[in-house]
């Protein structure tokens, strides 16, 4: 859940600096052209972007019909797409009112009674690219890895508060882990809090600490995680879980730069430096009311997006041989060849489970197991609740049912290895430990 304070310090880690700092590559922009309320805007957009009338909205419409976060422009295998976030009065492209809509050459787009010129294009830019396949603990050959390895250089130069986005299994805690050493704060203690792990009555504790007899239970005075990384960074996985009773307090240590254990009545000042991460939209969670929209913006100062394995797959073959080290002959061509053209939809954690698998089942019984996970059933392919039945009831035994056989499933696929099985679900290991108790699965 958290480590101990100091528990993962690492003395400074001494990086490469680019020796050859630029690479022409092709660049997508998105520009935009519009008139509100004060005046003629351009803008252009080389990553996601949120549009929408709030202050800190990356493109501000000063437009009362717009909503504050509206939409959002994203990027999907390097074509630009619009996204509505549950604006009130819709996002319409071209004519045609869109929840999502990929953008072509030139497009018409209307947020209220703003219409936005849309213009996308490709063209030939010096991209800063990192000299080397390694950044810390992350390893890639691409141009995406490496132009991500120039960018976390200088977001590790930085104080400021960084937002990781990215698929399940792509590796955010790395990437924040490798920020870390890269850091100034390299020396101090790196501490990362599973938002998806700790019950929402002890998170309050969990992060701010307590004092004795500040509830039931509370035995003795205990630090709360962002102490436990004063002088060093600390690590807010899966920030979209974070309950919204937690959302103000956490806003509040941003700002601050302060906590209050629970039970006391003064605030302690720390010195930490704030990374978070998230496979969600945080953006959609706050056009919905379930986060933030000023906690938002706190964290998404320095934004980091990590690319899908999809998206870099001649970087297998180098992290295969990086998971493998010294333990085995290298891999044949037409294993790595399959290994290439498999979807890999758990990404760097799926394929590091199959290399685990691999090396301890040999090449074939690994392959025999399939590959990737599910496709989404559709909600005709889903049974019928009994609606006769209250619907506590139903939901309770809806909610065992997916628990049991989700990790009874990734335990079969891992062999029963329930570290391996909580990687892959990206579950805390010892909540999974209290899964498969609940369930019995340790019985068979």
């Amino acid at each position: 859940m958290r480590n101990p304070k100091g528990s993962d310090a690492k003395p400074s880690a001494t990086l490469p600096r680019p020796m050859r700092p630029f690479e022409i590559s092709l660049r997508h922009n998105v520009e935009l052209t519009w008139t509100d309320a004060q005046g003629e805007h351009t803008a252009t957009l080389r990553e996601p972007a949120i549009l929408g009338s709030a202050e800190a909205a990356a493109v501000r419409i000063a437009d009362p019909t717009v909503s504050r976060l509206h939409a959002e422009i994203v990027w999907r295998d390097s074509t630009p797409w619009i996204c509505d976030l549950g604006s009130l009065n819709g996002t319409i492209v071209d004519g045609v009112r869109v929840d999502a809509a990929q953008l072509g050459p030139r497009a018409a787009i209307r947020l209220g009674d703003t219409v936005i010129d849309a213009r996308f294009a490709s063209k030939q830019e010096k991209v800063p690219l990192w000299p080397s396949d390694s950044f810390g603990p992350l390893r890639g050959a691409t141009p995406a890895m490496r132009e991500l390895f120039a960018r976390l250089s200088r977001v590790a130069l930085s104080e400021a508060t960084a937002l990781i986005l990215g698929e399940t299994g792509t590796g955010k805690e790395l990437v924040a882990r490798a920020i870390h050493e890269a850091s100034q704060r390299a020396d101090g203690p790196f501490v990362t809090v599973d938002c998806t792990a700790v019950p929402e009555s002890l998170f309050e504790s969990e992060i701010f600490g307590h004092v004795r007899g500040a509830f039931t239970g509370a035995t003795t005075t205990r630090e709360g995680a962002i102490e436990a990384a004063d002088g060093g960074t600390i690590f807010l996985d899966e920030i979209g879980e974070l309950p919204p009773s937690i959302q103000p307090k956490l806003l509040r240590a941003l700002e601050q730069r302060a906590v209050r254990r629970v039970g006391e009545s003064h605030h302690r000042p720390v010195d930490v430096r704030f990374i978070a991460a998230t496979h969600r939209n945080l953006a959609e969670l706050v056009a919905e009311g379930a986060f933030r929209e000023d906690l938002y913006f706190r964290l998404a100062v320095l934004l980091v997006e990590v690319p899908p394995l999809r998206q870099r797959r001649e970087d297998i073959p180098l992290l295969v041989r990086h998971f493998l080290g010294e333990r085995s002959p290298e891999p044949t061509a037409e294993l790595l060849s399959w290994m290439m053209a498999q979807p890999w939809r758990g990404n760097v954690r799926e394929l590091r489970n199959f290399v685990e698998r691999a090396v301890a089942l040999g090449p074939e019984m690994a392959r025999a197991v399939p590959v990737g996970l599910p496709e989404r059933q559709t909600a005709g392919q889903l049974p019928m609740p009994a609606i006769e039945r209250p619907f506590k009831d139903v939901r309770d035994e809806w909610m065992a049912h997916l628990e049991r056989e989700y990790v009874r499933g990734w335990l079969e696929r891992t062999g029963g290895n329930i570290t391996a099985a909580a990687d892959a679900m990206g579950l805390n290991r010892t909540y999974v430990h209290r899964l498969v108790k609940k369930h019995r699965l340790d019985r068979g």
